[in-house]
């Protein structure tokens, strides 16, 4: 395994440590990372008009198509580093 990817799957580990919860824009933003990390591209249909929370992430998600998993697993990372300092 190599050490991105070591450090990733510790770092989503970490994130649940943190003292305080993150702001919702953050939470999209955790979410949309971790998919484009471990699934790549956003994939299935989009959630219905009632599903408001699943919308939400579904589009966080799809914002970052294309990037590649490697960066999303660094930038990934470095968010949560920086929510924890």
């Amino acid at each position: 395994m190599s050490d991105l990817k070591q450090q990733f799957e510790q770092t989503a580990v970490d994130v649940q440590q943190l003292k305080e919860k993150p702001d919702n824009n953050t939470l999209l933003k955790l979410y949309s990372l971790f998919k484009q990390s471990s699934m790549g591209d956003v994939c299935g249909d989009k959630p219905g008009l009632g599903d408001f929370k699943g919308a939400a992430k579904y589009n966080a998600w799809s914002q970052l198509k294309g990037m590649s998993q490697e960066q999303a697993m660094q930038d990934y990372i470095a968010l949560v580093v920086s929510l924890k300092d």
